[in-house]
């Protein structure tokens, strides 16, 4: 009878040290209410649903603590488990061309090629790349993983983890995490910043409508694109060159399986991946610590300084343009690659001061030149590090 008391006193105790209960941390405990608070903002507030409940889902199913001595293989950070497996596509880069293949088959590039200085407000939105790697810097981050962290200001969360996959892989689940934090929360952070620096008069400047893009034009544009950038910034192929050809499938009209397939399913599939796996990544061990914490606050900050550019830009255009050509500086907020949620923005604040003035075709210009902006920037970066 002794023996089997010891026995069984020996099994639960080995039960025991296995269970989550056995190897929780406050960590854990934090980042499961970030969690369900990402998850709250997403089925509540509906902001940003297909990123971040996939991301806070992820965050939940990271931080399950487990025995990580083991050898269960069940952690994203363990070699040969499944997680692990899937978080290859982060870590090495796979996932973001893909989601920009999806993109460029999505987006129309009309209203960029009617009105072509718009794409200014796009480059002009980059400056908070810079004005976050030069604090990151300050803050005696290592040069590479300061560019990482800048890239948190395109609000572009495949670009940030290309770049940092390769910059500074130790940081990829941070930086991600705040990039696609703050591409959520672009109706939340923006409007504020909008309307402090724009007077009444300028919110409601009535733009021209744009006219109309013949298919010569636009299927020209990716081929055109794609030379001119990839000339400039060969290290942003992986991410332009997917970006023009996904447009190429939409706007050539014969290839439009080939299309429907890439905006579709397969980036409804590697959103999946992505989001949940990004989520995952937070694991308290390994994520919660003072820099991520940092990464946070300074992606906060370069994406209020990438709203700031654009914003002022539009209004520095606008001193040497007529009247009939001036923009609204509204739109100038679209020029961060958060498509099309900051182009939205425009268009809701714009109707809160005149009903009648719809910016949203104005905006996509800007917010699409973003998109290949953020990419440009992050191939400078790549080929300024890596060359």
């Amino acid at each position: 009878m002794e023996k089997f008391l010891e026995f069984t006193a020996h099994g639960f105790d080995q039960f025991f040290r296995y269970t989550a209960f056995a190897n929780f941390t406050i960590g854990h405990v934090i980042m499961i209410v970030v969690a369900l608070i990402f998850l709250y903002l997403a089925i509540v507030k509906d902001y940003e649903p297909l990123l971040l409940v996939p991301i806070g889902f992820g965050m939940l199913i990271g931080n399950i603590p487990f025995l990580e001595s083991g050898n269960l293989q069940i952690g994203i950070y363990e070699k040969g488990s499944v997680l692990n497996y899937l978080y290859f596509g982060v870590t090495q880069g796979i996932y973001p061309p893909l989601i920009f293949l999806g993109i460029g088959a999505m987006t129309d590039f009309s209203t960029l090629l009617s009105n072509p200085k718009l794409v200014l407000l796009g480059a002009a939105a980059q400056l908070g790349i810079f004005g976050a790697y030069i604090i990151a810097l300050a803050l005696d981050y290592l040069p590479q993983q300061a560019a990482a962290i800048g890239i948190i200001g395109g609000a572009d969360g495949p670009t940030a983890i290309f770049l940092s996959a390769k910059l500074a892989p130790e940081l990829t689940g941070a930086i991600a995490i705040s990039a696609y934090s703050y591409m959520a929360l672009v109706p939340v952070l923006q409007p504020p910043i909008m309307k402090l620096l724009t007077t009444k008069e300028e919110r409601v400047i009535k733009m021209k409508p744009p006219r109309q893009v013949s298919k010569l034009e636009k299927v020209l544009f990716p081929i055109v694109g794609l030379i001119l950038t990839c000339f400039i910034t060969p290290s942003a192929l992986p991410l332009l060159g997917m970006l023009f050809f996904g447009n190429i499938l939409k706007e050539s009209g014969v290839t439009k399986r080939l299309s429907d397939t890439a905006k579709g399913p397969l980036i409804d599939i590697v959103t999946i991946l992505i989001g949940l796996t990004v989520g995952a990544s937070t694991q308290a061990t390994t994520f919660l610590t003072a820099k991520s914490v940092g990464i946070f606050g300074l992606g906060a900050f370069s994406f209020m300084i990438a709203t700031t550019g654009g914003v002022l830009f539009a209004k520095l255009m606008n001193l040497f343009l007529s009247d009939e050509n001036k923009i609204n500086p509204l739109i100038g907020n679209s020029g961060v690659s958060a498509v099309p949620d900051s182009a939205r923005v425009s268009q809701v604040v714009g109707l809160q001061y005149d009903p009648k003035n719809h910016l949203l075709m104005h905006a996509m210009a800007p917010n699409v030149a973003g998109v290949i902006g953020s990419a440009c920037a992050a191939g400078i970066l790549l080929s300024f590090f890596l060359g």
